[in-house]
């Protein structure tokens, strides 16, 4: 259970700094999108090791990369400036 739960917090952080390495004109500070991927990623991994009843450790590692990534999706802004037509 430890070595799930360090796996996902470190899986969620490498995915927080790659986003925010990426993308960091879209995304708000970094402080909050690593603490994001991290919280996203323990959720992610207690949410599969309930519903598998603590199985494998590569499926309650892909449940983490998915909900971090989830996560971190909610926090992007959009690229550039809303174009409203003429005749709205």
């Amino acid at each position: 259970m430890l070595l799930e739960a360090l796996s996902s917090a470190i899986l969620g952080l490498a995915l927080a700094w790659g986003a925010y390495r990426r993308l960091s004109h879209r995304l708000p500070r970094r402080a909050l999108v690593l603490a994001t991927g991290v919280a996203g990623a323990l959720f992610g991994a207690f949410v599969m090791n309930t519903a598998l009843d603590a199985g494998n450790l590569l499926t309650v590692l892909l449940g983490a990369a998915i909900v971090s990534t989830a996560s971190l999706s909610l926090l992007l802004r959009p690229a550039g400036r809303l174009r409203h037509s003429a005749t709205a």
